[in-house]
């Protein structure tokens, strides 16, 4: 089924079901630990072994020799697997025979072996006799240092330069400029579980359960890295313990896993330690950010640029800094440019919200300093500036665009009339008081999803796509799609996931995750209704489905009867044609912050927090808010903790692992409030739903730095927002 035109009768539109704040139907499973996740799946894989990573010591080089004659010998090994021993890998859309180096090293603890043994405490022993001597050549560790030999990116989806207008003049000739440098640093996705995966060979057939949040993706790459076909090869991951990001990938552990399991001819379970999680596998790059913005007196911005430097591997891609600002403000004359320089650090790679959360990190302090330069309110700076079309391709509107609902609604709420004017004024007892705002914007994505319908005699609709759920809420929305759409209660779904040899899904990245995998739903569930009308003998056009029967031309029958020759089952796909051609497709909202700065010593404490979302229809509040409420978590470690240190002499990540790598905890967090504008988009999809996940965390860092402006009078451009930075400058208090 293609999607060009909004839909006219739209069965999804009854909302009996989709928009209710409904509990998740995995609830009971994961909070009573019968939910399984991959390196759990012990009945499915009888006689399991275990494999131990073994990481490069070095950052970059080449290995000299190996010698794994120890380690063979220990007890309980059953084998060594390296590089030299399993031959040439291809290379997955990610170049994925990079995950077993050797005998080249491209970053520290790379995986170079797999001690395969027993018992797990057999493989991490034998793990510490394989004898590795290194070449070491010298790498380069520092983006800053990299900067100056930073090069136009190749490839990728986002051209890496942008213009309108004349920004070199316009900026020149503003009545008020704003010229101002940013850094975010590197961070890692820190999620609770980690990559883990079991694998298992029939004859020539593989299968692996894994934790992957793009199962379609990961079954592709695979196959091509271990050169079977894919018919051959089964991925299964049906719950995954968080990603954000660092799942999207086939990585280290599955292809480890399957190489082993491939040698003893036993299923074999490989995990990664923590210390290998942030050094092994991907991570949100660093950025120095420049960003230029000109306006006339009365606030119209008459001049934005913003350039943006990132680092990565050879070959890799940068970090998408910029995107938002191509969209967000309006403005004649533009700039934007993306620069990457070679760094000799583990993968940089997509994190939540790539592009646009460390984007906003800078452009929406840039925003607050120009207000005050100009002796504008904020929220009355951005509002100015809003534009209703695409700024640089003014004939392309967006489809929806409510940044100035958003902006008041949060205002209001918030009570933000009521915020000083003047930094470092208010006070309640030791604290010093400040309020911060930012906007909030993220590209509403959509991707081909498709998913199989199966209808038994009982009236038990079944759903089965290859779409994961990482903790977001598939499970019910999918669940509530098809419950709509059938016209049945909950209670007569049955949702099964994470499976590719189910029907190709979305999957769970981008924030597209929700819209587009409903969105294939419904698709299905289309051609099920078409399926079952012609059972029944009655006019698909005009029928209804409702309390699990099904009305046509006065009649009304049971949607069970139309199986009652055997089950039905109804396959279908939704494509989206050209409608980010015609359309501006993004999502909107506005974060404001409170916080308390302890005037002695610089400690920062959140004290409230609000996002208003604008996001098309919301299929489930409930679920949505849990994960907006997530985003703006993870907003505060960003503003105020998260920062994985480099060892500029060895290249590696020191802080690699939960002690060092601080995220914040219930303590940090004060109650959250979300408000949902009343919206839905029928160009964005027939759920006329968008994303929402990741719009959570765009620009909650920024808000909470300005209001520790707010609060101190101290600009912090370099995050995080660290007491140590702040101290030095605060003013002395009595």
């Amino acid at each position: 089924m293609k999607f060009t035109t909004p839909a006219g009768t739209n069965p999804i539109d009854q909302l009996k079901v989709i928009g209710k704040p409904i509990d998740r139907i995995d609830g009971a499973m994961k909070t009573t630990g019968m939910a399984l996740y991959a390196y759990e799946q012990n009945k499915v894989a009888p006689n399991a072994v275990y494999g131990h990573v073994v990481g490069s010591a070095i950052a970059k080089g080449r290995i000299v020799s190996m010698d794994t004659s120890d380690a063979k010998r220990a007890p309980g090994v059953l084998a060594v697997i390296t590089a030299e021993n399993v031959g040439k890998l291809g290379k997955g859309s990610k170049n994925t025979a990079k995950l077993l180096g050797g005998p080249n090293i491209q970053h520290y603890h790379q995986a170079i072996a797999l001690v395969v043994a027993e018992t797990f405490e057999q493989a991490r022993t034998a793990a510490q006799l394989v004898h590795v001597k290194y070449a070491a050549e010298k790498g380069t560790y520092s983006l800053a240092d990299a900067k100056g030999k930073a090069t136009k990116p190749k490839g990728g989806d986002s051209p890496p330069d942008s213009k309108a207008g004349d920004f070199a003049g316009a900026f020149a000739g503003a009545p008020v400029r704003l010229d101002a440098t940013y850094t975010t640093p590197d961070q890692s996705h820190a999620m609770m579980e980690p990559h883990a995966s079991i694998a298992s060979w029939d004859g020539d057939k593989l299968t692996v359960w894994t934790s992957n949040q793009m199962v379609g993706w990961g079954h592709d790459d695979l196959a091509k890295t271990l050169g079977v076909a894919k018919d051959r090869v089964r991925l299964v991951s049906p719950f995954v313990g968080g990603g954000f990001g660092g799942k999207l990938f086939l990585r280290t552990e599955a292809l480890l896993a399957a190489l082993g399991a491939w040698t003893v001819k036993r299923p074999v379970k490989v995990a990664l330690s923590r210390p290998m999680m942030f050094n092994n596998t991907t991570h949100r790059p660093a950025t120095i950010q420049r960003i230029r913005i000109g306006a006339d007196r009365s606030g119209k911005i008459s001049a934005i640029g913003h350039e943006s430097w990132s680092g990565d591997l050879p070959d890799g891609q940068p970090e998408t800094a910029v995107m938002q600002t191509r969209l967000l403000y309006a403005g004649a004359n533009r700039m934007t440019s993306m620069r990457l320089a070679v760094l000799d650090l583990p993968e940089g790679n997509a994190m939540r919200a790539p592009g646009e959360a460390p984007g906003l990190m800078a452009l929406e302090i840039a925003i607050d300093e120009m207000a005050e330069k100009l002796k504008m309110d904020p929220v009355a700076f951005r509002i100015l500036n809003d534009t209703q079309v695409d700024p640089e391709k003014p004939s392309r509107p967006f489809s929806q665009r409510k940044l100035v609902q958003c902006l008041r609604t949060g205002a209001e709420k918030f009570g933000w009339n009521a915020r000083n004017l003047h930094p470092g004024q208010t006070r309640d007892g030791r604290w010093l008081i400040g309020h911060g705002v930012a906007a909030a914007f993220r590209n509403n994505l959509v991707m081909k999803s498709a998913a199989r319908i199966r209808l038994d005699r009982n009236g038990t609709v079944t759903v089965e796509t290859d779409m994961t759920d990482i903790g977001t809420g598939s499970y019910t929305i999918i669940a509530q799609t098809a419950a709509e759409m059938m016209g049945v209660g909950m209670d007569k779904v049955v949702v099964k996931l994470g499976d590719s040899s189910f029907p190709v899904s979305a999957g769970s990245g981008g924030q597209w995750g929700a819209n587009s995998s409903t969105a294939g739903v419904y698709a299905a569930c289309m051609k099920m209704r078409e399926a079952v009308s012609k059972q029944l003998g009655v006019d698909a056009a005009t029928a209804e489905f409702v309390g699990g029967m099904v009305r046509a031309g006065g009649h009304s029958m049971p949607l069970a009867q139309a199986a009652e020759g055997g089950e039905l089952i109804a396959e279908d796909q939704m494509e989206y044609g050209d409608l980010d051609k015609k359309y501006q497709q993004s999502t909107f909202g506005a974060h404001f912050i409170e916080v308390g700065v302890d005037a002695a010593t610089g400690e920062t404490r959140v004290r409230r927090m609000l996002a208003v979302c604008a996001a098309g229809r919301i299929l489930n509040p409930k679920s949505a808010r849990s994960q907006v409420i997530g985003a703006m978590t993870m907003g505060v470690g960003a503003a105020l903790m998260e920062d994985l240190v480099v060892d500029k002499r060895y290249g590696y990540f020191v802080n690699h692992d939960l002690a060092g790598y601080e995220v914040p905890v219930h303590a940090d967090i004060p109650h959250q409030d979300v408000i949902f504008l009343d919206e839905t988009d029928p160009i964005s999809s027939p759920m006329k739903a968008k994303g929402v996940g990741e719009l959570g965390l765009c620009g909650v860092a920024a808000a909470i730095a300005n209001a520790v402006y707010n609060a101190t009078g101290v600009r912090v451009r370099d995050y995080p927002v660290t007491l140590d930075k702040l101290l030095a400058k605060m003013p002395a208090q009595l």
